[in-house]
């Protein structure tokens, strides 16, 4: 048994190699490795808008959550982290801190 594995083995490494062998390279192709791209096509992907700061058009910028100051302030205590995690952010900030 082991060698019909071994035998089989070798002819599929020998038909690999046979494969890459007759395969033009792709430095030939493109002239440069697939790693780099030239100078044109890096500054294309710089100078593309980001969605989210696509002001101009009509979406307006994303705002900070009003409520993240109070979050933190919950994450830092372990009771109320805990009780956040079984009821809410917002029933837990009451109970430890008062209204939100």
């Amino acid at each position: 048994m082991r060698p019909l594995v071994l035998l089989a083995l070798l002819a599929l490494a020998t038909l690999c190699l046979a494969g890459q062998a007759d395969a033009k390279p792709r430095s030939a192709e493109s002239g440069k490795g697939a790693a780099f791209v030239s100078k044109q096509e890096g500054s294309e992907v710089v100078r593309r808008p980001r969605r989210y700061l696509d002001l101009g058009q009509g979406a307006p910028a994303p705002y900070p959550d009003p409520l993240e100051s109070k979050k933190e302030v919950c994450e830092l205590s372990p009771d109320c982290d805990e009780l956040a995690d079984h009821i809410g952010f917002q029933e837990a900030y009451r109970r430890f801190y008062g209204a939100v």
